[in-house]
């Protein structure tokens, strides 16, 4: 017997804003019935590569997850994150709830359209402006409309870039440094003012990228991670709630899973720009040469990829509603890995790519499946 359709981590900001009485917040995720104590402040953390399928595995090394898991401590459910599952797409769709093909993050990359430039997102600073490249008002700019206090703990680095922008316009930001003791900055936020408080770590998602899921590095970097939200949880007011979420999960690639698309010419035949990620790729090809592109693919990749047109790709919804203004981000061929596989673009890509262990950004439920956490 199935349970009810997981949530979405669109609706984690408005069941945040319903939290603090914000009139036109619904709550589709049923956190106030999770919190047992009125509210005026609340905490949002997101967690990048905290997989649902992922927390048994790393239950060993995180305490406080592990007491979630065996239903000791909050109340978690399972929710999905917007496709493709990658860290900017994701983002920008928890801070604007909507999905990829309205706010127009339809990638880790995109083709410029119109261009042959590649626009990396988490390296994106003004060019293409942000306001016109992501339009949506997000939701912190709602909450400080409704005048409703809403920061956001990040890192230093990220101030100013076209991402951050995309994702958390509005927000009053308090940027931390290296040396920095994050949970108290996060804290000393919540404890400042009434409001909503959002805060970010990627270590977990570095280990795996870097050292693959399961390793001794991802393990440390989950105990690092279980520390974090265990000072978080423990010094939490009685007036606040504490909601943890990821962007995404994740698996390990090994070598004999991944294909290349720059040492096979019959896979590189037609293409003009690349972009996407080695788990979905966007394929955008010179003139006359999508159908032929599209039919390769799929002869070469049947049984390890799903191979779309674009307009077939739009039409199964998996972007959401596509804006118009947006179609030509998505590739004339869209590439969409299964199982295990991954479409490397060696001679295109920074030679680290390449490298990496861990990868998202597809479809499967090991990617797609994201947990909501609720303390309070």
């Amino acid at each position: 017997m199935s349970g009810p359709a997981p949530g979405s981590l669109c609706d984690v900001l408005p069941a945040a804003a319903a939290l603090l009485g914000v009139p036109d917040a619904v709550d589709r995720l049923a956190v106030t019935e999770s919190v047992a104590e009125q509210v005026d402040r609340v905490a949002v953390v997101l967690v990048d590569g905290l997989g649902w399928h992922l927390l048994p595995e790393l239950e060993g090394s995180a305490p406080l997850l592990a007491s979630v898991l065996a239903g000791g401590v909050g109340q978690m459910s399972q929710l999905l994150c917007t496709f493709p599952s990658t860290t900017p797409s994701s983002l920008v769709s928890l801070g604007t709830g909507a999905r990829p093909g309205e706010h127009g993050i339809l990638g880790f990359t995109l083709n410029v359209p119109g261009t042959e430039r590649v626009l990396t997102h988490i390296y994106w600073r003004d060019d293409p402006p942000s306001a016109q490249w992501q339009p949506l008002p997000t939701w912190f700019q709602r909450l400080q409309r409704r005048g409703v206090a809403a920061r956001a703990v990040l890192p230093a680095l990220f101030m100013g870039s076209g991402l951050t922008d995309s994702a958390y316009r509005g927000a009053d930001f308090r940027p931390s440094g290296p040396d920095d003791d994050y949970a108290q900055l996060v804290i000393d936020e919540l404890r400042a003012a009434p409001g909503l408080v959002y805060g970010y770590t990627a270590d977990l998602d570095t280990a795996a990228h870097l050292f693959g899921i399961g390793s001794p590095h991802w393990h440390a970097a989950a105990a690092r991670v279980d520390a974090l939200l265990t000072r978080l949880v423990d010094t939490l007011p009685a007036n606040a709630a504490l909601l943890v979420t990821a962007d995404h999960g994740g698996l390990n690639v090994p070598p004999q899973a991944r294909v290349d698309l720059d040492t096979d010419t019959r896979l590189s035949e037609g293409i003009r720009v690349v972009a996407g990620e080695p788990r979905v790729r966007y394929l955008h090809t010179v003139p006359g040469a999508a159908a032929d592109v599209q039919a390769t693919w799929s002869g070469l990749l049947d049984g390890r990829a799903e191979v779309y047109g674009r307009d077939q790709a739009v039409a199964t919804g998996m972007f959401g509603p596509v804006d118009p203004g947006h179609l030509a981000r998505i590739g004339d061929v869209v590439v969409i890995c299964t199982g295990d596989t991954a479409v490397l673009a060696t001679k295109r890509e920074p030679p680290e790519a390449a490298r990496l262990i861990g990868f998202h950004g597809g479809a499967t439920a090991a990617e797609m499946a994201i947990p909501l956490i609720v303390f309070g």
